[in-house]
Formats: structure tokens, C-alpha cells, sequence
């Protein structure tokens, strides 16, 4: 059984923060009266300061993307007709390594721009680092390849925004997960069943006791467990805010207009307004799309199992690990195509990021619904042409739905996948988000095919880090590229979101560049070992009852901290991977 944590009666001060500099009046140009006076007091006061460098607000398991999407087509080498006109369709492959995408935000964007491009054959391939994150895809997939007969534009927008974002949903939104959590947890299982109703999924890579744990994490979101105990949202995520910050609790609007205003709107997210990510801070619910009164049921799929030190002994913990700083808002609602949205007023965004997000993730719904047309109508040409409408001259027309492939991959199998002729230099592109970068090493690096890219995700949107650590995290991303057998890209456009860099033709396992002198030192204070930053159990609820063993997620993530801390702190001449409990091998 997984207990449940509240961390509330272990709320410490969770470090010294950071020197706070002036304050101008332009920053405090949201606050009026009294309200104002209390925010510039608390501020020069040091009340503001949050946890600074402790990196504690990322979290150990990851359900959003931290950079904007990316049409995964424009990031890869150019098409090669030549190199592969002897396939069965004679139609090129683009076969892309993600690891930690978490939340399919670049594999969306990359087929509703796939008209943009000549047609091509996408295998995506994702490895993340928790069964809940491959649940995560698979729910988000389905729900954005729904039939446009079951399931409206508006509507699929709305409830992808509320699943993907809010940590409360709407009791509809909730029926939606519970029927699709059902409906996959009896496909698992059935392979055969599986490949004729969701075509574009291949769980074949995976092990079979993964496969199991993935069916039981399937089974808790359908409601197995009844009841609101079986996972209490609004007191779990208050728990981590009060273990976040400490004493620093009691200033937590101010500290949110800290981060935000210093923060995320000098690094670049102006857009994400006060109002909304202050009610994010507050209670988990980033887009509210209804009145506040009607979220007010638990999102399953943001829960994740843990093993926490209690009275020295292992004990499997599920609650909430997921980022508290930072917000959804980043992966779709900082950048837009129509650049009015970005337009501003006297100096104020007159959209907000929640508003941006909406309207890009419908128009990405719209393009990605031709991909369920094409499946709804395969085998009448005609039909198949009429849904699609007429392509502009010079554009490939939309592919079917077997025209792409998301393969998931074992857990912790980033150092193994070179073992396998299948993988070696088999990728054209390999994308590492910035919690899995500790595991960009030469043997990852023998899997990109010579001439092959890699886009690396930065930090630049965790507001837990102070410059100079984010500057030494750009560092040390070089260097692993380096010692992978990258080099930089020659001509890329300059780019503190991602770091791109380039496979040369000459690069393999055995001659891969040794790794350089360290640039930066190891940073202590991202060192802590996991259970230095977790709750402690002396507010440990009661066993959940109501379930069997089988509905009980039996996997869960590593113990090891994300990979900042992993990255920054392993000595930098020593490119090894760090010695961490392997998530396979853990089991409840």
C-alpha cells in the first residue's frame, strides 16, 4: 500500500535566500493602498527571499515542460531522399530520442506543422524516468486524437488545459479521465487489442513488469480507490508549499509576486500575469476556465509514488512531487505564431499567459484532429481528400495516423540503449529535457547517427536558481555535449531556452572528445540527498483502503535529486553515471 505524506509538521526554513535588490515602482504596479505598503516593507524586510538555489520548487518528478514547444521537423538535419528510397513506402523517417518531454508538447507541435514540411515518417521515441509520466502520454494523446464526433474542439482544448495543468478538475473533466484511465487499463495488457485502437502507440520496448505497474497506474486514476482520501489534493499540495517555504509561508503572496516579477518576467515570461500565478501558487490551479467553485475534485494524474526515510526504514509514499515554483504557463503560454497576442498596453501584456495557452493549444488541437480525419476515413481516398480539404500547392498533405509512432522505452535505459544494433546511431535528433541531462554521456551519444542534432533544455525558467548556478548549469551542458561527441551548431540562433549542438560526421563511441577541465565548482547546496528535502512521516496518514495491491502503482521514480542537482554537483571531470537506485528495481 502507498500511505500518503503531509509534510505541514516538519515546515522549516529551507534556507537563507538571496540578496534583494532595490525595488522599483514599476514592480509594484499591481499592488494598491495598504496592501502595497505591507508587499514594499516585507521585501526590504527579506521577508520576499524564497529558497533561493535550494532547487527544492522543481521537484522530483516532472509534468510540464519548462521551455516552449518545438516542432521537433525544424530542429533536425535536413531530409535526405536518397539515404532511405529504399524503404517500403519510399517516404523518409525523421527517428527522434526524447528524453524527460514529459507532457508530448514537441511531439504535438511537430505533427500540427507536418503540412509545413515534406512528408515524412515520424518514430518518436520517449523515455522518461516514471510510469506516470508514459500514463500521462498516453491520456494526453488520446484525448488530443479524440473523434471530433465525440468530443468538440472547445471541449478537448478545455479538458487537455485542466488535465495537463490544474491540480483540481471539474467533476465532467474527472469523468473524462476516470473513463479513459478504464478504458487503457484494459488495453495494456492486451497488445494485440492495443495496436488496433491506438495504432500510433507501441508499448512492445517495454518489460513486462513495467507494463503491469503501468496497468496499475492506470487502474488508481479510474477510481479504484473511492473516496477523496485516496488522494487529498488541496492538503498535499499545501503541505509542499509549506515545507518550501518554511517561515516564509505566511508571505507567500509576496514571495509569488517576488518570483514572478523578478524572476520569470526578467527572464523573459512577461506575459504570465500576477493574478493567475498567484492562484497557482496558491492552490494548484493554473487555467481556470469556469468559476473557481467548480474544481474541486483531485487530478489523479499528477500523482506519483516515493520512497521516503521513516524511523530508518524505507517507506513507499504516494503524494504530490511535482514542480511548486514554476507553473504550466511556459510550455505554450509565453510564445505565440500571431504575434498580437503578444501585443502590449502602456506597457502590459493585454493577454495572459492562461489566455495565450488556450488559443495556442487549439489552434494545435485543430491540426492534430486531421491526423483522427485521415484515421476515421483511411481506405476511401476521396472521403480521406474532402476531410483533409485541398493542401496549398507546394505542402504535403496531412498523414495518417500510421505515419507516426511513439515508442516507449524502458526505464533507465539511456546507458543501455548503444547495446542494442537497433538504436546504434539509428536517431537524427535527441532531445534532453534539463531534469535529465545528468544522463547525456557518451554512450547516449553513440545512439545519434553522424550529422545527427541535439537540443538540450536550460534552466532558465526554474526561479529556484540564482544566475551564476544557471550559468553553470549552461556550462556544464557543454561540456557532456563535448564529451558525448557533440560540438555546437555552426550558424544556430542564439538561444537561452535551449542549447543546440551537433554530431560531426567523424564522432563515435570510441572516439568520443574527453571531457574538459571543470568550468564551474560542484554546488553544495543542490546536493542534498532526497530525503534531506523531503517531508518527514510524522503526519503520515492512515494506509489507503478500499484497493487491491494490483491498483497500487509498483514502480516508482528514482531516489536520486533531478539532474540539476545531479549535474552541478557530480565532480566535472568524471562523466560516470551517478549511482542511483534504478526505478525498476523498486517495488510496493
Amino acid at each position: 500500500m502507498l500511505p500518503l505524506v503531509d509534510s505541514s509538521k516538519r515546515a522549516g526554513t529551507l534556507g537563507s535566500g538571496c540578496g534583494v535588490p532595490r525595488v522599483h515602482s514599476a514592480a509594484l504596479s499591481g499592488e494598491e493602498g495598504a496592501s502595497r505598503d505591507i508587499w514594499r516593507i516585507k521585501v526590504w524586510a527579506g521577508v520576499m527571499t524564497t529558497p533561493a538555489g535550494s532547487g527544492r520548487g522543481f521537484g522530483s518528478v516532472s509534468w510540464w515542460g519548462l521551455s516552449p514547444a518545438l516542432d521537433l521537423q525544424a530542429e533536425s538535419p535536413p531530409v535526405d531522399p536518397d539515404s532511405q528510397a529504399d524503404t517500403v513506402h519510399r517516404t523518409p523517417e525523421l527517428d527522434v530520442l526524447l528524453l524527460g518531454s514529459v507532457d508530448g508538447r514537441h511531439l504535438l507541435r511537430t505533427l500540427s506543422r507536418a503540412k509545413l514540411w515534406p512528408r515524412r515518417r515520424f518514430n518518436f521515441f520517449v523515455l522518461e524516468n516514471n510510469l506516470e509520466a508514459v500514463a500521462r502520454h498516453m491520456l494526453i494523446f488520446s484525448l488530443a486524437l479524440e473523434e471530433p464526433e465525440k468530443m468538440g474542439l472547445q471541449e478537448r482544448s478545455e479538458t487537455f488545459l485542466e488535465v495537463w495543468g490544474n491540480a483540481l478538475l471539474r467533476p465532467p473533466v474527472a469523468a473524462f479521465v476516470r473513463a479513459q484511465a478504464d478504458l487503457l487499463a484494459h488495453l495494456v495488457p492486451e497488445p494485440d487489442r492495443l495496436e488496433e485502437q491506438l495504432p500510433w502507440l507501441s508499448l512492445r520496448a517495454l518489460k513486462f513488469r513495467e507494463r503491469d505497474a503501468l496497468e496499475a497506474v492506470f487502474r488508481f486514476w479510474a477510481g479504484c480507490e473511492k473516496g477523496p482520501e485516496a488522494f487529498p489534493m488541496n492538503r498535499l499540495w499545501d503541505s509542499r508549499l509549506r515545507h518550501y517555504l518554511g517561515s516564509r509561508y505566511d508571505a507567500r503572496r509576496g514571495v509569488s509576486d517576488w518570483d514572478l516579477r523578478m524572476k520569470l518576467h526578467d527572464r523573459g515570461a512577461q506575459v504570465i500575469h500576477p493574478q493567475e500565478f498567484r492562484r497557482w501558487r496558491d492552490t494548484g490551479v493554473a487555467f481556470e476556465l469556469r468559476d473557481s467553485s467548480a474544481y474541486h475534485v483531485p487530478n489523479r494524474t499528477l500523482a506519483s509514488g516515493r520512497l521516503l526515510s521513516y524511523r530508518g526504514e524505507r517507506v513507499a509514499a504516494r503524494g504530490y512531487w511535482g514542480d511548486i515554483a514554476t507553473g504550466p504557463f511556459v510550455a505554450f503560454g509565453i510564445e505565440a505564431d500571431d504575434e498580437s497576442l503578444l501585443r502590449t498596453s502602456n506597457g502590459q501584456p493585454v493577454k495572459t499567459a492562461g489566455e495565450i495557452t488556450q488559443h495556442n493549444v487549439t489552434e494545435l488541437l485543430r491540426e492534430v484532429a486531421a491526423w483522427g480525419r485521415a484515421r476515421a476515413t483511411r481506405g476511401d481516398p476521396e472521403e480521406q481528400q474532402h476531410a483533409e480539404g485541398s493542401p496549398e500547392p507546394g505542402t504535403a498533405a496531412a498523414p495518417t495516423p500510421e505515419s507516426f509512432t511513439i515508442h516507449f522505452l524502458p526505464l533507465n535505459s539511456a546507458q543501455t540503449l548503444h547495446h542494442k544494433s537497433c538504436y546504434n546511431g539509428r536517431f537524427q535528433l535527441l532531445y534532453v529535457a534539463c531534469g535529465m541531462v545528468h544522463l547525456l554521456i557518451p554512450e547516449l551519444g553513440a545512439c545519434v547517427a553522424p550529422g545527427g542534432n541535439l537540443i538540450v533544455e536550460l534552466a532558465r525558467y526554474l526561479v529556484d536558481l540564482r544566475q551564476e548556478q544557471l550559468q553553470g548549469f549552461n556550462t556544464r551542458v557543454g561540456e557532456l555535449a563535448q564529451a558525448a561527441g557533440f560540438a555546437p551548431q555552426t550558424g544556430a540562433r542564439p538561444s537561452e531556452i535551449f542549447a543546440r549542438f551537433c554530431k560531426s560526421q567523424e564522432s563515435a563511441l570510441g572516439n568520443t572528445v574527453p571531457a574538459v577541465e571543470p568550468g564551474t565548482p560542484p554546488l553544495d547546496v543542490l546536493a542534498q540527498p532526497l530525503e534531506a528535502s523531503s517531508p518527514a512521516l510524522e503526519g503520515l496518514t492512515q494506509p489507503l483502503q478500499g484497493g487491491t495491491p494490483h491498483c497500487e502503482p509498483c514502480q516508482l521514480p528514482s531516489e536520486a535529486p533531478g539532474s540539476l542537482s545531479e549535474v552541478l554537483t557530480q565532480p566535472q571531470g568524471a562523466l560516470a553515471l551517478p549511482n542511483c537506485e534504478s526505478d525498476s528495481k523498486t517495488g510496493v
